[in-house]
C-alpha cells in the first residue's frame, strides 16, 4: 500500500496556515513580555548572536528546490534558546520532507540537528561565534542519508553602519560518501543585510562547499524580510545553486517569533 503523497496545492495550503498559526501566535501575544528577536533564517550562514537569555524562539519556513530532474519541498524549523549571552541551544531540521523524480516520490520527516552554540560578544558592532552540530539521521534513507554528520562551524559577525554581515566558516565530518569522496566537506558563507526601512530589509549571501573528490557547491541567495514587530519576522526569498550540477532553483518562505519566556 503506497503512502499517501500530499499535492503541491495542498502542500501550499498546509505552509499557508501553518505560518499563519505562528503569526497568530505573535500577533496576540503581549509585546511587554518579549524581548527582540533574533532571526537565523533564510541565510545559510547564521549570526554569532543568540537569542534574548531564557526566551524559546521559533523559526518554521517552507523550501522548493528543483534542479530539473528532481524535486525536494521542505519545512525546515529551528528551535532557540539561549542560557545566558555566551551559551545557547539549538534544535532543528526538516519538520516533513516530499521528493519527487525519476526514482519515485518520498515523503516522511526529515533529519535532526542538535547545536551547541557559544558566543563571543566583543562590541555592540563585532562578534564571534561557534557551532558544534550533530546531525541525527531520522528521516528514512529515501530522504535523507541514514548516517550522522558532525560539523564545527565558527562566526564573525559584524555592523557596518546599515549594514550587518555574518561570516562562516565550518567544517563536516560526513557519515555518508560517494565512492572515492572525502568524508570531511568545507563550507564557507557570506551574507550582507541592508536595512531599507524600520520594517523592511534585503539580505544577499554567496556561499559554497568544497569536498575532495566530489563537485563543490556554490549557491547565491537573495531575500526580503519584513518585521510588523520587534517579535515577528517574516522572509520570502530565492536562491540559485549553480553547482553541484544539475543547477537548482530555490525558493523560500518563514516566519520567526517567540514561544515563551522560560525565565
Amino acid at each position: 500500500m503506497k503512502t499517501p503523497v500530499m499535492r503541491p496545492r495542498r502542500r501550499a495550503q498546509a505552509l499557508v496556515c501553518a505560518l499563519s498559526a505562528t503569526a497568530s501566535l505573535a500577533a496576540r501575544a503581549d509585546d511587554s513580555g518579549f524581548q527582540p528577536i533574533t532571526p537565523y533564517r533564510p541565510s545559510v550562514s547564521t549570526p554569532a548572536q543568540l537569542p534574548y537569555p531564557g526566551q524559546l524562539e521559533f523559526e518554521l519556513g517552507g523550501l522548493a528546490a528543483n534542479d530539473g530532474e528532481s524535486r525536494r519541498n521542505t519545512l525546515p524549523y529551528l528551535l532557540k534558546l539561549a542560557f545566558n549571552q555566551d551559551w545557547g541551544l539549538l534544535i532543528g531540521g526538516d519538520g516533513y520532507v516530499w521528493t519527487g523524480g525519476e526514482v519515485g516520490r518520498f515523503n516522511g520527516v526529515g533529519d535532526t540537528s542538535i547545536t551547541l552554540k557559544r558566543a563571543w560578544i566583543v562590541n555592540s558592532a563585532n562578534a564571534f561565534g561557534m557551532e558544534l552540530t550533530a546531525k541525527i539521521p531520522t528521516a528514512k534513507e529515501t530522504i535523507g542519508t541514514g548516517r550522522a554528520d558532525y560539523e564545527v562551524n565558527t562566526i564573525y559577525s559584524a555592523d557596518f553602519g546599515p549594514v550587518h554581515m555574518d561570516a562562516n566558516l565550518n567544517a563536516t565530518q560526513l557519515g555518508f560518501v560517494d565512492p572515492g569522496s572525502s568524508r570531511t566537506q568545507f563550507g564557507g558563507a557570506s551574507a550582507f543585510t541592508v536595512s531599507l526601512s524600520e520594517r523592511w530589509a534585503i539580505l544577499g549571501e554567496l556561499s559554497g562547499t568544497h569536498q575532495a573528490g566530489a563537485d563543490n557547491g556554490v549557491q547565491l541567495l537573495t531575500a526580503l524580510t519584513f518585521s510588523p514587530s520587534k517579535i515577528l519576522t517574516f522572509d520570502f526569498g530565492v536562491a540559485r545553486a549553480f553547482r553541484p550540477r544539475p543547477a537548482a532553483n530555490l525558493l523560500s518562505i518563514g516566519v520567526v517569533l517567540p514561544l515563551a519566556r522560560l525565565w
